[in-house]
């Protein structure tokens, strides 16, 4: 029996079913996500205690953090669990009260996942639907210079009331350049201008998921109802629809209801929508009559004005300018990133007692700068796995099994994994539109074939110190 397999054996054989399947889908979560994103996100969760295993109740810090986690890892969850705790109908994400109550902690809790149509209780007609828009993504405090001054002047354009001078907005980037940021601040604006508005943000993936909920409830009249009734559709990374046909389908008559009903219409994606591989030419064909702006890397004078920026944020906190230098310098490809390595070099200061200085802020974010250096792409892998055993690129991505391809694809896989920032779900769909679970499946067989595979092992190491440089 495998690990898992002894796992779940233990989880059935015992009380305490939920919390014993939490310790390990927690265990599943930080080997797949990341120790980074793992950190962040999914390790503040926390199970609340129930006497049933039908119904999962976990809860994070905020609401902001709640709706993130719903959004990016709701199947994921659900998944876990029943393969843990067959018994398990639904897992819900819920926002810790910071009051105590004395029933529960349901206030701004989150549905993640229901398998069989369950009769709800029909919410009351004035509560009004509010996006999770995060307070800190407003435009005052986006900072603006050439490469990304388009975009920013065409979303606050769109956030002004009245009638809308161009829909859709097509807003695209590399991965933590702004792109979300103007989402929240178009949302934000719009609803302070137009309080009783009805405003949808949300992620492809999460529109895709609750398409899939509502197929499955025989209810997509109400999904239908929703998203067409909004005054301000936004939707992010609509990359992550690519090769889902039904989802396609149905994205492609809620974008035209809303825009033939003059609606507003945000959409953005880590590409232009030509480039968008994997969804329909009538989507992007669409996506492109109205306005299409990108958000370029940030230059050195941006980085170090998002810097000061943030500085600005953090009271009693002094950076030296060499410490500033040396982050606008070296950590060049993301906004994200850049704002995180200055939070990473704060925060060990605080907890360490130590003055921030060229020596220190080097020490904190060793990894982090040498991570900086080069970044690895999932073509870049693919063209150099491809060389080394012979084969052509198309063939990594094909359907073929035989071993010959196989194997090359998983360690392929492996090397993603490694040497990425993608998520699993991103490099299945780099691989061809396959499933995360095969790319988990790849990873470890890889693992293991090293520790008893000399040819395996040696091809690993030539492969990796060609893509390390």
């Amino acid at each position: 029996m495998g690990a898992r397999g002894a796992l779940r054996s233990d989880v059935r054989d015992g009380r305490g079913e939920i919390a014993k399947a939490w310790s390990v889908v927690r265990a599943h979560l930080r080997e797949s996500a990341g120790v980074r994103l793992f950190d962040q996100w999914l390790k503040p969760i926390e199970l609340i205690e129930d006497d049933g295993v039908e119904a999962v109740r976990l809860a994070l810090p905020s609401a902001f953090m709640s709706n993130w986690v719903s959004n990016h890892y709701a199947d994921r969850l659900l998944q876990e669990f029943r393969a843990l705790v067959p018994s398990v109908r639904t897992v819900s994400i819920e926002t810790r009260s910071t009051t105590p109550q004395p029933a529960t902690l349901r206030a701004e809790s989150a549905e993640i996942a229901v398998l069989r149509p369950v009769p709800a209780a029909p919410a009351p007609a004035a509560t009004a639907e509010r996006p999770p828009l995060d307070a800190r993504f407003t435009f005052d405090r986006f900072v603006v210079d050439a490469s990304n001054r388009v975009a920013f002047n065409a979303a606050r354009a769109l956030a002004e009331p009245g009638v809308p001078r161009f829909s859709p907005l097509f807003l695209h980037s590399g991965t933590g350049q702004g792109k979300t940021h103007l989402m929240h601040a178009i949302g934000a604006a719009y609803l302070d201008a137009v309080p009783g508005a009805h405003v949808i943000l949300m992620s492809a993936e999460r529109f895709m998921f609750e398409f899939v909920q509502a197929l499955r409830a025989r209810d997509t009249h109400s999904f239908k109802a929703r998203l067409r009734s909004a005054d301000v559709l936004l939707i992010d990374d609509l990359q992550f629809i690519a090769g889902k046909d039904s989802t396609q389908e149905e994205f492609f008559h809620t974008i035209n209801e809303v825009m033939g009903a003059g609606k507003r219409l945000v959409i953005s994606a880590d590409r232009c929508p030509q480039d968008l591989d994997g969804v329909e030419a009538r989507i992007t064909s669409r996506l492109s009559c109205g306005l299409v702006a990108d958000i370029k890397a940030p230059d050195l004078t941006l980085r170090r004005a998002v810097l000061a920026r943030k500085l600005a944020d953090l009271p009693n906190v002094t950076v030296p300018q060499e410490v500033l230098d040396l982050l606008a310098t070296r950590i060049t490809a993301s906004i994200r990133d850049l704002e995180g390595a200055l939070n990473r070099v704060v925060a060990y200061s605080q907890l360490t007692g130590d003055a921030i200085d060229l020596e220190f802020a080097v020490a904190t974010l060793g990894e982090v700068l040498r991570g900086a250096e080069r970044r690895v792409t999932i073509d870049e892998i693919q063209k150099v796995v491809s060389a080394h055993f012979d084969l052509k690129p198309l063939e990594l991505v094909s359907a073929r099994r035989a071993v010959v391809i196989a194997r090359p694809r998983q360690i392929a896989m492996y090397l993603a994994k490694r040497l990425t920032t993608r998520s699993l779900p991103e490099i299945g769909r780099k691989f061809g539109g396959r499933d995360h679970s095969t790319v988990i499946h790849a990873v470890r067989r890889i693992e293991e074939l090293r520790d008893k595979d000399r040819d395996v092992d040696t091809a690993v190491r030539t492969l990796l110190h060609t893509l390390e440089g």
